[in-house]
């Protein structure tokens, strides 16, 4: 199955004030070996950006570009989106259908918004999904810390049996190593 990496919404408004998210410089890291590992294997990259006219991620605004600490190369793609689902009104499913992708590796910012909603719908397109349990995480939140939700939404997700194929959890070492 030909698989690409996605990477949702690393971007500099979402990671760089403070607060920083749950582990935020070490879900930096860790996407940058998955998806260097994707380079290397020939898969594609894919990074994922979120807008909102008007606002500190309107498209091209300084919160709106990729953490600094992002390795991009030529040759990754990239997606603008404007809700929680990165399929919606968006260029993602065309793209993945001209690459012939078949599986997605998922990992980014906001677990419990964007990540959530994305891996729910590739898995409802019929994807298969390996969400990358250590590379994705969110602010604490009032009701819950950032380390609880990720812990939350990977369990929760990869324990979903309704979907036309199961998403599969999977730590960024096993997923490269494997």
């Amino acid at each position: 199955m030909k698989k690409a990496v996605l990477v949702i919404d690393v971007q500099r408004i979402c990671f760089e004030p403070e607060p920083q998210p749950f582990e935020g410089d070490v879900v930096v890291s860790r996407i940058n070996q998955l998806t260097a590992w994707a380079r290397e294997k020939s898969l594609p990259v894919i990074f994922i950006q979120h807008e909102e006219p008007g606002t500190e991620i309107a498209y091209q605004t300084e919160g709106w570009q990729l953490h600094r600490a992002l390795v991009t190369v030529e040759g990754d793609r990239y997606i603008r989106k404007t809700t929680p689902d990165s399929f919606l009104n968006t260029e993602l499913k065309a793209t993945l259908d001209q690459l012939r992708i078949e599986e997605l590796v998922i990992c980014g910012y906001a677990t419990d918004f964007c990540v959530d909603t994305t891996t729910r719908r590739a898995a409802c397109l019929g994807y298969g999904v390996a969400l990358v349990s250590d590379a994705h995480t969110t602010h604490d939140k009032p009701y819950a810390s950032g380390e609880l939700i990720r812990e939350h939404h990977t369990s929760v997700l990869s324990w979903a049996e309704s979907f036309p194929k199961k998403i599969q959890a999977i730590a960024t070492e096993a997923l490269i190593t494997g």
